[in-house]
């Protein structure tokens, strides 16, 4: 494996809400050239390819930890129609916002309770956000509760799927009875960085 980037391992080492802003505010002007024309940063296309594949366009969806809407950008290229995002970066949200494909735009803590009611969104998708330095698997429970029973919930976990007991969480959501785990396989993620992850796929009960 090749050593992270300065810019991606200083993200990883985020320690605070408030510094996670900063990092982001300041990083969303390069971001795009950076991840991915400089680490060819394919996760947002792949978790795309697996909502469109076992979904279609599930109705609006909600793109959690949105940043600067590469996700959106794959999935509206995928026909899905209407998609709202949010981010707790206000800079990125901006750049999100400059692509005009999202519907709404809103600052968020995915650390806390969405200001979003129960079964809201069709589908609901988690791209590089459930990471070190970002938030855990505890986010999958407000994004199930936003999503309406029969619509996925996909998200992309690289190194953390062990450490941060991803995999146990899931299997604590489906053992609840609050969803049907479809998938968890392992695809690229950063190429240039050498970084796989898995993109678990999981169905609300």
């Amino acid at each position: 494996m090749t050593g992270r980037s300065p810019k991606l391992q200083r993200a990883y080492d985020l320690k605070s809400k408030e510094e996670a802003e900063a990092v982001y505010d300041e990083w969303a002007a390069e971001y795009d050239a950076d991840m991915v024309q400089g680490m060819d940063y394919v996760a947002p296309a792949n978790a795309a390819n697996r909502l469109v594949h076992l979904a279609g366009d599930p109705g609006p969806v909600l793109d959690a930890g949105c940043g600067t809407g590469l996700v959106g950008a794959e999935l509206a290229q995928r026909s899905v129609a209407v998609i709202d995002g949010i981010d707790l970066s206000q800079g990125m949200l901006e750049k999100a916002r400059a692509r005009g494909i999202y519907r709404d735009l809103a600052k968020a803590d995915l650390t806390r309770r969405l200001d979003i009611p129960d079964d809201t969104y069709g589908a609901a998708i988690c791209v590089g956000t459930i990471t070190d330095g970002h938030v855990g698997p505890e986010v999958l429970n407000e994004l199930v509760r936003v999503v309406r029973p029969g619509g996925l919930v996909v998200a992309t976990v690289a190194h953390v799927w062990e450490s941060r007991k991803v995999g146990e969480h899931i299997n604590g959501l489906a053992t609840d009875g609050r969803i049907r785990l479809r998938e968890a396989d392992e695809w690229e993620s950063v190429r240039g960085e050498d970084v796989r992850c898995r993109i678990p796929v999981l169905e609300v009960r």
